[in-house]
């Protein structure tokens, strides 16, 4: 085996080798405490942002729903709904 090729498998090598040990050390991270406890950080907010926005809507149709009993405005019509007309 010439030089050239033998160089070329050892460079290969060790390239492989600290992706494979960088791929590791990031899975090992992320199952550690710390890594474990930023996910769940992570998932805790994103259910908090989700609910804010499911309030901010429902405050939004609470409001749309009290104008159209007032009678401020008329109540959209359903087209899901069939017409009673006779």
């Amino acid at each position: 085996m010439s030089p050239v090729r033998r160089l070329f498998w050892v460079a290969l090598g060790a390239t492989v080798g600290v992706l494979v040990f960088r791929s590791l050390s990031r899975t090992a991270a992320a199952y550690s405490p710390s890594g474990v406890g930023r996910s769940l950080s992570s998932a805790v907010e994103s259910l908090r942002d989700l609910a804010d926005a499911v309030r901010e809507g429902m405050d939004e149709r609470e409001q749309e729903l009290r104008a159209a009993l007032s009678g401020e405005v008329e109540p959209p019509e359903n087209p899901a709904t069939p017409s009673r007309s006779r």
